[in-house]
């Protein structure tokens, strides 16, 4: 599964200080955005892979895990188009 090492190495690339200003929360965000969609594959590859092979309860829950990462990603695009918009407001 090389997009779980992705994933890993997105998140391990991560800055482990607070951002200094706008323009690095934004950037951090993006990543953070990055890493969601990933985190969304991964769970969609192995939900798609392993679900006939699991209890109902448990696939349930492995779907419900990727809807909720889905949501991740909406939010942080949600809060990257909303930089974008307070950045460049249009007149």
């Amino acid at each position: 599964m090389s997009e779980i090492q992705a994933l890993l190495d997105a998140l391990t690339g991560l800055p482990r200080t607070r951002p200094a200003g706008p323009d690095e929360a934004e950037v951090l965000l993006a990543r953070l955005r990055s890493a969601a969609a990933r985190w969304a594959d991964v769970l969609d590859e192995v939900g798609a892979a392993s679900r006939r092979h699991l209890p109902p309860r448990a696939a349930a829950s492995l779907t419900l895990a990727f809807r909720r990462a889905e949501e991740s990603y909406v939010e942080l695009e949600i809060a990257l188009r909303d930089c974008a918009e307070h950045r460049d407001p249009v007149v």
